[in-house]
């Protein structure tokens, strides 16, 4: 079973150990402090199960205040890549508002040694993070 690590009613945080996975699913329009809370679960929840990738699927998420993409980028993405985030995978409906924050974003996380991609489903973003996984289970080996 996948236990669920964060549970509330604008996101859900749930571990694949398997895949070595965490899963941040979004939903509605989170207040700054609650924009904050499920990331820092899953980097306090991923430095002790040594989780190396994330998928976060904002398709239901509303708008994010400037403030809390500045946060994102300022004291989120350095605490995960020291938690030992190596790949993230984003899923979006695409929209424009959408696409804005991703840019913004992506541009931050580009910085980093993380590899990111955008999917439109979780389906490919999954498979392409398994990808990364085959590689790095065979690396052990």
């Amino acid at each position: 079973m996948n236990p669920v690590i964060f549970k509330e009613h604008y996101a859900t945080v749930t571990h694949y150990p398997d895949r070595h996975l965490l899963v941040l699913v979004w939903s509605g329009r989170p207040t700054k402090e609650e924009y904050q809370l499920p990331f820092l679960k899953m980097i306090d929840y991923g430095a002790k199960e040594k989780v190396t990738t994330m998928l976060s699927d904002i398709s239901q998420q509303g708008i994010i205040n400037p403030d809390s993409r500045k946060w994102f980028e300022k004291e989120m993405m350095p605490r995960a890549v020291e938690a030992g985030l190596k790949r993230a995978a984003i899923v979006t409906n695409g929209n424009a508002f959408k696409l804005y924050y991703i840019n913004l974003i992506l541009g931050a996380v580009n910085k980093f040694p993380i590899t990111t991609k955008l999917f439109n489903n979780q389906k490919d973003a999954l498979n392409w993070l398994e990808e990364f996984q085959l590689v790095a289970d065979s690396a052990v080996r």
